[in-house]
């Protein structure tokens, strides 16, 4: 049976300039430490896996020395655990919160997968209960009950490492000709295929130049039709997908008959 496995952010909703990027400025705010990330700052800062291994990124001797943090590594991993858990919070108040909108044909493609008995996932570096908050925001509690999820430090390595998905492969028990992935960064498309997985894009907010060679199919969004139409911007369509005015589960079925490997 085949199966679909979405990453989160960028992909279920535009949770990374409306939710996660407010959510980092308030817990700096919070813990007073010297910095605001810019959303040119953080269109660079998305290229990191992790919102810990984001935040690592600020631990210059110059930040340490002017926020006043231990120098001891231990401790320093310590302060930065504190923080981020405070940052899932705020993030998950303000998924809870209705601001953010699901990404156009998400659910349409989740209800038309799960109909069919395909097998649903996600496999994400950001935090398990962040994970789950905009899951259920964009399926709706019944259908994100029909997911399994891979989220956090589940891992050792995080995107663009393959470890994520090959988890999610193996504790499934899923045959990798039969997965399909849907992305919307270089990284996460580069961790989908070292895993031997076909992955088609919706490219989002910080991601739409990046370099997606290799995906199957790219697209601006998966479409939704009337009344609250959004139609599919095709940005490569190498297997002639042609997933127009919008993708359809037929559309993601021939990608993967289409497949490199596909036997």
């Amino acid at each position: 049976m085949p199966a679909l496995i979405f990453d989160c952010d960028g992909v279920l909703a535009d949770t990374e300039r409306y939710g996660h990027l407010p959510a980092f400025n308030q817990t700096f705010e919070e813990f007073g430490l010297p910095v605001r990330w810019s959303d040119s700052d953080y269109a660079e800062k998305v290229k990191v896996g992790g919102g810990k291994e984001r935040m690592k990124t600020l631990l210059t001797p110059e930040f340490i020395a002017e926020a006043g943090l231990p120098a001891d590594p231990g401790a320093l991993d310590e302060q930065v655990a504190r923080w981020h858990r405070r940052k899932t919070e705020i993030y998950t108040a303000i998924i809870a919160g209705g601001t953010i909108p699901p990404r156009p044909g998400v659910r349409r493609i989740i209800e038309e997968a799960a109909g069919a008995g395909w097998t649903l996932a996600v496999a994400s570096t950001s935090a398990e209960q962040s994970v789950r908050s905009v899951l259920e925001l964009a399926a709706g509690q019944k259908l994100a009950e029909r997911f399994s999820v891979f989220a956090g430090d589940v891992v050792p390595l995080k995107k663009p490492a393959p470890d994520i998905y090959e988890l999610a492969v193996s504790r499934l028990e899923l045959d990798p000709a039969e997965v399909l992935v849907v992305e919307d960064s270089h990284n996460g498309m580069r961790a989908a295929l070292a895993a031997g997985l076909g992955c088609a894009v919706t490219t989002s907010a910080y991601t739409r130049h990046e370099d997606f060679t290799g995906a199957l199919l790219v697209v601006s969004s998966l479409g939704d039709p009337a009344p609250d139409e959004t139609v599919t911007e095709v940005l490569s369509d190498p297997y002639g997908a042609n997933p127009s005015p919008y993708v359809r589960l037929a559309h993601l079925e021939l990608l993967l008959a289409a497949a490199p490997g596909k036997k």
